[in-house]
């Protein structure tokens, strides 16, 4: 069974012996005539990587819009966030090296992402998708060969992103991020709780300066 994002983790910060708690923040909303796309972020490691740009910000997030989108994806039910990120890593990028109907090889973009939606049960399984960004330099992406792996277009969105450094491999890292976004959202009305995005920008292989986020969709 599905469960709030909201609930999740208030449960997962009761077990440490912790508060969530919401209060006032200061945000800046730019007219509409300010807003221009961004250009290619450092962070996207002058990968190719999805464009958006910034409706709203504060100390403590960024509201962006996402242009129309393409990417390829897998998922898998499981109990391990880090066993199950490289196990999906893998398909994927079986693909983009030439695993799929052309046999073409399709240059890595960015971020990695993770689309998580927790479980509830005595295993807490969750239900996790990993997929990488379709550049629009691949006009037209070759259908995979693996049937666990599709091909899937996201239409414009926006998403609340907290962003932040370090190197993240357990699941529990992660929340502790998505709790920090609930506090400065303070409104757990404005998006998503039943799912909420890991996004990874950077190679396992660099230890320093790496870069993260976590998405919320709006509503």
């Amino acid at each position: 069974m599905l469960i709030k994002l909201a609930v999740v983790l208030l449960m997962a910060v009761i077990c440490q012996g912790e508060k969530l708690f919401y209060k006032p923040r200061m945000i800046k909303v730019l007219p509409s005539n300010e807003i221009e796309p961004e250009k290619k972020p450092d962070f996207c490691n002058k990968l190719d990587c999805p464009e958006y740009k910034v409706i709203e910000s504060s100390s403590g997030y960024e509201l962006r819009e996402y242009t129309a989108t393409h990417w390829v994806s897998t998922a898998l039910a499981g109990i391990d966030y880090s066993k199950a990120s490289s196990e999906m890593f893998m398909k994927l990028f079986a693909y983009i090296q030439g695993k799929n109907a052309k046999k073409e090889k399709i240059a890595m973009t960015a971020p990695v992402l993770i689309r998580l939606i927790p479980g509830q049960g005595p295993a807490c399984e969750s239900n996790f998708t990993m997929s990488f960004f379709m550049s629009n330099k691949v006009a037209d992406p070759p259908a995979p060969t693996d049937s666990t792996v599709t091909l899937k277009s996201a239409p414009t969105f926006r998403a609340y992103v907290r962003q932040f450094g370090g190197y993240y491999r357990k699941i529990e890292d992660w929340i502790k991020e998505a709790q920090e976004l609930i506090k400065s959202i303070n409104d757990p009305s404005k998006y998503h709780t039943e799912f909420y995005f890991t996004a990874g920008y950077d190679s396992p292989f660099r230890i320093f300066n790496r870069h993260n986020e976590i998405w919320f969709i709006s509503k």
